[in-house]
């Protein structure tokens, strides 16, 4: 199993596996704008959209421990939003004796909220959802092929690139090279652009490859996931709608 784009996919024998990626991709963009949607100051759909998505989640049987984990790389996004409350303008009130903005407090829970919704949505997507899916999802939702293809390369360059990177790695450590010290810095750079550089060397001798091999910038139709079943589409399609549903209600 590959060790970089495979590494958000949980493997799974459940409904939510076995619905077409085209369904997925479609199903949490919606739902992600359904939460883009709320207006500021409104809590209480996302109660609602917390209940959906931990529906869908114990339906593909994902611990909720590695979604939490997930989540840990939002946490540098939030210490930004904390500054909007102490940045924010009048009226203020106080709490434990710290002036707090009304409007900012009521920014930073909006944006906090939405961020959160939306970065748990994706990650449902991804531990259900191979990448190389994922485009191809993407291919069935008439993307512009420039994207999908972009996306593509990108996807399987990864693990081309993690490679290189832990060969070079070896080497610098072979050499008594120290990347956690701070004298090391310009070693590090050094390195990185020299990564760069033979990325660069290595995507123009792929290219090359490919083109000799018949490539006209498109996948081959065998790579694009079959069309999904209209029933596969009432079943993706009912989780955004019953967000939507619940943001009108509210």
């Amino acid at each position: 199993m590959s060790t970089t784009h495979q590494g958000l996919l949980i493997p799974a024998d459940t409904p939510v596996h076995r619905l077409a990626p085209q369904c997925k991709v479609a199903a949490s963009t919606l739902f992600v704008l359904a939460v883009a949607c709320t207006p500021a100051g409104v809590y209480r759909p996302y109660l609602w959209d917390l209940l959906l998505l931990a529906a869908v989640a114990a339906l593909a049987r994902l611990s909720p421990l590695i979604m939490m984990r997930r989540m840990l790389v939002e946490v540098p996004f939030l210490l930004f939003v904390v500054a909007l409350p102490v940045l924010g303008g009048p009226p203020r009130l106080t709490m434990l004796g710290i002036a707090l903005s009304v409007p900012g407090l009521q920014a930073a829970a909006t944006i906090a909220l939405k961020a959160t919704f939306g970065l748990l949505a994706t990650s449902i997507l991804a531990a259900t959802t191979p990448l190389p899916d994922i485009v191809t999802g993407l291919e069935r939702l008439r993307v512009p092929r420039v994207f999908t293809a972009v996306a593509a390369f990108m996807v399987r360059y990864l693990e081309v690139l993690a490679a290189e990177l832990a060969r070079m790695r070896t080497a610098a450590l072979c050499r008594g090279a120290q990347p956690r010290g701070l004298w090391q810095v310009r070693e590090v750079t050094a390195g990185l652009g020299a990564l760069l550089a033979r990325s660069f060397q290595r995507g123009e001798r792929v290219y090359l490859a490919m083109a000799s091999r018949g490539y006209t910038g498109t996948l081959p139709s065998a790579l694009i996931s079959a069309a999904a079943p209209r029933r596969a589409w009432v079943g993706a399609l009912a989780v955004p709608a019953l967000a939507a549903i619940g943001l009108a209600l509210a």
